[in-house]
């Protein structure tokens, strides 16, 4: 996962964002959030090996066709 903005972050500003994350949705709420986001992220990334996978396929039939054809 590329994070570029985390890169400007120093050390303390990291600690007060964690901060203010658990003052904002306590300890309890903290393992949903992290379990609603790993979902959100892995069905992110099926949707895009499943688009990879079309594109990969599509390209693959072109070829064959391609090849299949008689030249004149």
């Amino acid at each position: 996962m590329n994070l570029i903005f985390l890169g400007s972050l120093g050390g303390w500003e990291m600690v007060a964002v964690v901060f203010i994350i658990l003052l904002l949705f306590g300890g309890k709420k903290i393992p949903e959030l992290m379990k609603g986001l790993g979902s959100g992220i892995r069905e992110f990334n099926n949707a895009k090996n499943a688009i990879n996978n079309e594109i990969r396929e599509g390209i693959k039939d072109a070829e064959r066709k391609s090849v299949d054809e008689p030249k004149n």
